[in-house]
């Protein structure tokens, strides 16, 4: 239960620094809808997701109502597509995507992930039809999200899916180039994707979790900027290891309002509750930005020297204070730095201070990767593989989850601005390294084998 401090200290969250429950995501386990017949395999996804998601939305309000914190985003997350529609062609594929859509709209959730493919060994037959069926199921859909694994440490970078992503990455962006490439912001390619994400475009629900399950992403950068100006308003003298402890508290008390809401949510449902995910997750919003934590810590902006060191340390802030609170930790659980979703990141990178470079780096510590990075629309296939390998190995050897979602907005370039709308934001197309040149170091194919420590048995 919580405390009558903690209540007190939560009321202020909410009233002036932006605490919300970013999201509730429902997990759908969609094995036992498998048919070789197109027709009654939508056909049962569709009942199966509308008969456990039809309260997910009315609870979520209400209980949202009862305490008065806002849940930002219902969400759905299902098993991975290329299992459930393995005997399917791309073009079906398609339909599935479009079947998953409509429903989603049915039980008015935001988002429904799952469109998703676990190819970081090898390419099976439905992976490699998903895959292929990634662009045209993004850029018809509005609320169906695509990931897709090519990378572990216990299996190394499968560098052929990498170089059909690069390839996905552009198609995909091309098809919605209307929109500024919106169909790639709503497509991650992973190292070591946890089976419990409760983000997207990242979510799906992992073969070993339950039939069903509630997992919730907890937010609050803005509680804990608040938190760190007062601190050193009243202690200007305190050191890094005082503000650590800080952030550390702080995360423990954002993080027990997220799991209070969760397992009502779960309760009232009849689903079991799963995991928190712990992760600060930033909006476009003034006042809910990762970026403006740096700032506080005494940095000019996010991207100048120091920040690596900065992030590394909120990072594993938010993990201690979380891991105390809650039972249950899942999915990313740590800090997120998307380009276009944080109103200051996106302007550290307008104003130089913030590369795709120093970006790069600063992921080896951050909780997911080169995340909402909008970059110019003539960047080639070979080069947008080579970035993705790049990400992928800072995961696969430092036994993490990395993640990119790169934006290639046609008929842009460098220093213009992509809009996406809504919570994906805007931002300034960053520029790339070699981005028109060849890449030959990709087209080798094969697979990068397994560093030595995954051979943890």
């Amino acid at each position: 239960m919580l405390t009558s401090r903690e209540i007190v200290a939560t009321l202020e969250m909410l009233q002036s620094e932006h605490l919300d429950l970013r999201t509730v995501t429902l997990g759908i386990n969609l094995m036992d809808c498998v048919s070789d017949d197109l027709e009654k395999l939508c056909r049962n996804i569709r009942h199966k997701i509308k008969t456990l998601a039809r309260n997910l939305v009315p609870a979520c309000n209400q209980i949202s109502d009862k305490y008065g914190i806002p849940v930002v985003n219902k969400r759905i997350s299902v098993s991975p597509i290329a299992i459930v529609a393995a005997p399917f062609n791309s073009r079906q594929m398609t339909t599935v995507a479009q079947t998953l859509n409509d429903v989603a709209a049915e039980v008015n959730v935001d988002f429904i992930g799952g469109f998703s493919a676990l190819v970081e060994k090898g390419l099976a037959n439905g992976d490699r039809s998903l895959i292929e069926a990634i662009p045209d199921a993004l850029a018809q859909t509005e609320r169906v999200c695509a990931s897709v694994n090519v990378a572990s440490t216990r299996a190394g970078i499968n560098m052929d899916a990498v170089l059909m992503m690069g390839e996905v990455v552009k198609a995909a962006a091309e098809k919605t180039a209307e929109k500024d490439g919106l169909a790639a912001a709503k497509l991650c390619v992973f190292a070591n994707i946890p089976q419990d994400v409760p983000f997207m475009a990242g979510a799906y629900l992992g073969i070993g979790e339950p039939d069903a399950v509630i997992n919730v992403g907890v937010s609050g950068p803005g509680v804990v900027r608040k938190a760190i100006d007062r601190a050193l308003e009243q202690h200007p003298g305190w050191d890094l290891g005082q503000i650590s402890e800080l952030i550390k508290r702080t995360a423990y008390k954002v993080t027990r309002v997220g799991e209070l809401i969760g397992r009502e949510v779960a309760d009232s449902i009849g689903i079991e509750f799963g995991a928190v995910d712990l992760s600060l997750a930033p909006t476009p919003n003034v006042g809910d930005s990762v970026g403006e934590i740096f700032q506080s810590l005494g940095l000019r902006s996010i991207g100048v020297p120091g920040s690596t060191a900065a992030l590394a340390m909120l990072n594993d802030a938010i993990k201690k204070g979380g891991a105390f609170a809650s039972s249950h930790v899942g999915g990313l659980s740590g800090a997120f730095i998307p380009v276009s979703e944080d109103l200051n990141i996106a302007e550290a990178a307008r104003n130089g201070y913030l590369t795709i470079e120093k970006l790069e780096a600063m992921t080896s510590v951050c909780s997911v990767g080169l995340d909402m990075v909008a970059i110019p629309g003539d960047t080639t296939t070979e080069t947008i593989a080579a970035m993705i390998a790049d990400e992928m190995a800072i995961g696969v050897i430092n036994a993490k989850t990395t993640a990119t979602r790169l934006i290639p907005v046609p008929g842009k370039k460098a220093g213009e601005n992509a809009f996406f709308g809504g919570l994906l934001g805007h931002s300034v197309i960053m520029p790339v390294n070699n981005a028109q040149g060849d890449n030959p170091f990709v087209l080798h194919g094969g697979r990068i084998p397994a560093p030595i420590h995954s051979m943890k048995n």
